[in-house]
């Protein structure tokens, strides 16, 4: 069997920048999870955008954190040259998300680490 591996995004050096995302979702959102990949696409794009983790639970609380290199790549995403991302935005506030907040901040720390795995475990590699 083969499992699938929960990798977050690795400690940049600092200072870098946060936007965390958490958001109440409706009942039945109806494509949300093709507009959800379409924007993790576009983002991979942005010249300084570092990653993005995110979960959601079952009872329809999640939270993104997209990370960005700086302000301006913050800014480009926020503002999307294909205006994707705002009307992705706009269809959020009117049909997927009971709410949603959103949160900036600047890293001035950052560290991790990873937990050696012993190579003869059946769920290693």
């Amino acid at each position: 069997m083969t499992r699938n591996r929960i990798t977050p995004v690795e400690a940049y050096e600092p200072p870098y920048y946060a936007a965390v995302f958490t958001t109440v979702r409706t009942q039945g959102p109806s494509g949300y999870g093709e507009t959800d990949a379409r924007m993790e696409e576009l983002v991979k794009d942005i010249p300084g955008y570092l990653g993005m983790d995110h979960t959601q639970t079952p009872g329809g609380l999640g939270i993104a954190v997209g990370y960005f290199r700086d302000a301006d790549a913050l800014t480009e995403w926020r503002t999307n040259a294909e205006h994707e991302h705002r009307v992705a935005q706009k269809r959020g506030q009117a049909q997927w998300y009971e709410s949603c907040t959103p949160h900036v901040a600047k890293v001035e720390r950052s560290h991790g680490f990873v937990r050696a795995r012993d190579p003869r475990s059946p769920t290693a590699g």
